[in-house]
């Protein structure tokens, strides 16, 4: 058969055109109510406006600086060594006779590789994760929580936080119309939580975080959540973001017990995110893991509650995010359900290899004695450092603009300021058809190269607006990117409200 492949009724014997199989009216239903804002449209049209720019295009600005997700080295955070060192000698072992490594990171990376299948980072691991990592992220957890027990099979190493996160709540979400799962989450989000939700076809149940009190969790706005969403669902779980994302706020113990109370009390299980654990700059914060909270509420929460902690290689001081690298430690889990969790983790075989070798440097890192230590030491403090200066001066410059409001950046990497639109902004972008932050923010990147993500993308209370940036850009930049922000925002302020 001569087949004209310009024809597109070639290939068909009777000549009628071969419709798709998988079309947007075939399409799986919940695949289409995914949305996922931190790479939503504004960063679509971020990419056009930067391949405009490399083509010789012209604008007011020279370059797009993406503020809009937390990918440190993408922002020029630099690698610590000793990770990146061993993470080498485990791919690479011949390295292992090199006079530049350390021993500190060649006996690591022996140590890793002998848990590996044929000593090879291109072996499967078993789907749990390597044993000996799981036993080392078992003994920093003890370690950070002051002699909380820890056991390393209830450690289960992960693709990122993100995988963990959806593994669980694929285990939680059941039932049909009122007796359909419901996960209560913080509102403001982080997106993964709505977009699994969707996925997944459970009811999503919000709870509003408190934004004139710094962002702080408020029990009462919880049990409103949680009677309201009993009319219609059975609500099962609860997350909590802790440092949050996209708030940027550390929440207080006392705040922590009265969540686990909560849960105790509504037979509600507990998802805690705590990828940012090691992000905590306000002087007058610290971070309280929930797993340690749990155990000092007494055995009788410690023994019942059900926990999944989630931690990764993404944040913190490494900012490793294309090693795919996290863990997650189950507490309280059903025996029977337990078995369930490892067939589910068994059929995606397990997670990458470098990324769990990444994440073991990460939970045991070099210690004072030590030769690599110092630079180490050095290398962490440089960064945390860095991000907490940072933190302070996009509180402070944003606080500065007229109709622009930013609590205090307290942990994490982002800053989430409320903003003024004016009700004829408000108007014109109804007419469009877009949400009033998503104009702001479209008119902020097509006049200023600044991409951050509107605040309706993470969810907000009605007539409320708002965006998410990183504090990640280097001190110069970030003075540069504020110092935009500032100029537009009072510019937008003039075109919508003819204010001087």
């Amino acid at each position: 058969i001569s087949l004209d492949l310009g024809d597109p009724s070639a290939g068909r014997l009777d000549g009628k055109m071969r419709e798709k199989t998988l079309t947007m009216d075939t399409l799986n239903p919940q695949v289409k109510a995914v949305e996922y804002a931190v790479r939503g449209p504004i960063v679509l049209k971020a990419g056009e406006i930067e391949r405009y720019l490399e083509e010789g295009g012209t604008k007011p600005f020279s370059e797009v600086i993406k503020a809009n997700i937390g990918d440190a080295h993408a922002m020029g955070q630099q690698p610590i060594t000793f990770l990146r060192q061993v993470v080498a000698l485990c791919t690479f072992p011949e390295l292992m006779d090199s006079p530049s490594f350390p021993e500190d990171a060649k006996w690591r990376a022996r140590r890793i590789l002998q848990g590996c299948g044929g000593h090879s980072l291109g072996s499967y691991s078993a789907s749990p994760g390597v044993e000996c990592i799981r036993k080392d992220i078992a003994a920093y957890i003890e370690q950070r929580d002051e002699g909380v027990p820890s056991d390393w099979e209830n450690i289960y190493l992960t693709t990122g936080a993100s995988d963990g996160i959806m593994t669980i709540l694929r285990l939680l979400v059941s039932g049909k119309d009122s007796s359909r799962t419901g996960v209560m989450i913080p509102i403001p989000q982080y997106p993964l939580y709505s977009a699994a939700i969707s996925e997944m076809d459970a009811v999503q149940v919000n709870y509003y975080l408190d934004e004139d009190n710094c962002w702080a969790l408020d029990i009462n706005e919880l049990h409103r959540a949680y009677q309201a969403a009993k009319q219609h669902c059975q609500p099962r779980v609860i997350c909590i973001i802790n440092p949050g994302n996209p708030t940027g706020q550390v929440q207080s113990k006392k705040c922590i017990e009265e969540v686990l109370h909560f849960a105790y009390e509504e037979n509600l299980f507990v998802m805690s995110d705590e990828v940012y654990q090691d992000n905590v700059y306000a002087p007058d914060c610290q971070f309280h893991s929930f797993k340690k909270v749990l155990y000092e509420m007494g055995p009788e929460y410690f023994s019942s509650v059900e926990l999944v902690s989630f931690h990764s290689t993404s944040k913190g001081y490494t900012g490793e995010c294309g090693f795919r690298g996290g863990y997650m430690e189950v507490i309280n889990m059903d025996p029977e359900v337990k078995a369930q969790l490892v067939k589910l983790l068994s059929v995606r075989l397990c997670p990458p290899l470098a990324g769990q070798a990444a994440m073991d440097v990460i939970v045991n890192p070099p210690q004072p004695e030590e030769h690599t230590f110092k630079q180490f030491h050095q290398e962490k403090s440089s960064v945390l450092g860095a991000l907490a200066e940072k933190a302070k001066l996009t509180e402070q410059i944003l606080n500065a603009v007229p109709g622009i409001k930013c609590n205090p950046v307290q942990g994490a990497m982002y800053a989430f300021p409320r903003i003024f639109i004016p009700p004829k902004a408000v108007e014109e972008a109804k007419a469009l058809g877009m949400q009033p932050d998503m104009l702001y923010c479209l008119r902020l990147l097509e006049e200023t190269g600044i991409c951050v993500v509107p605040g309706s993308g993470f969810g907000q209370k009605d007539r409320t607006y708002h965006f998410r940036m990183t504090i990640l850009p280097s001190i110069e930049k970030l003075n540069v990117l504020l110092g935009k922000v500032r100029d537009f925002h009072i510019s937008f302020l003039k075109e919508y409200s003819g204010l001087e």
